[in-house]
């Protein structure tokens, strides 16, 4: 019956609580970052350089080991069981870790920044014997 209770605390602090709801604020913003750059970044810089779609840029490594159906885009290669390399897809992602990162960076520092411009705390009153000593002092010293 220990061990239930141990863990019923530790699964109820307040630090499990929030980690749990940061974990799924955090994918569901990975979420939005992933569709802002795969529906809107990413096509804006293929068009810069061209109509350049970047999840077909990829090296075909080996042979498909089935007939391709269609044409061969990254897509029926890789369903025909070709190897590929894709650093297409990998620089989208790496583009989508670059934006993610930035944002954390971001909030971490305006959070720090709030967490700055709270007001100090009043410094507490002297305990009784340190103030008693003090007027002994100051009535020695006349």
């Amino acid at each position: 019956m220990g061990m239930m209770q141990e863990f019923k605390d530790f699964a109820l602090k307040g630090n499990v609580m929030d980690l749990a709801v940061g974990v799924i604020i955090g994918a569901a913003f990975g979420k939005i970052v992933d569709s802002l750059v795969k529906d809107m970044i990413m096509p804006v810089v293929g068009y810069i350089f061209g109509g350049l779609n970047f999840t077909e840029k990829y090296i075909v490594l080996s042979a498909p080991s089935k007939a391709v159906e269609g044409a061969a885009t990254y897509e029926s290669l890789t369903k025909a069981g070709a190897n590929l390399l894709a650093y297409g897809n990998f620089i989208t992602i790496l583009i989508n870790f670059i934006i993610l990162a930035f944002i954390i960076f971001q909030m971490v520092k305006f959070m720090n920044k709030l967490k700055k411009a709270e007001p100090a705390a009043a410094p507490a009153a002297p305990a009784e014997d340190v103030v008693l000593l003090r007027e002994i002092r100051d009535s020695l010293k006349k």
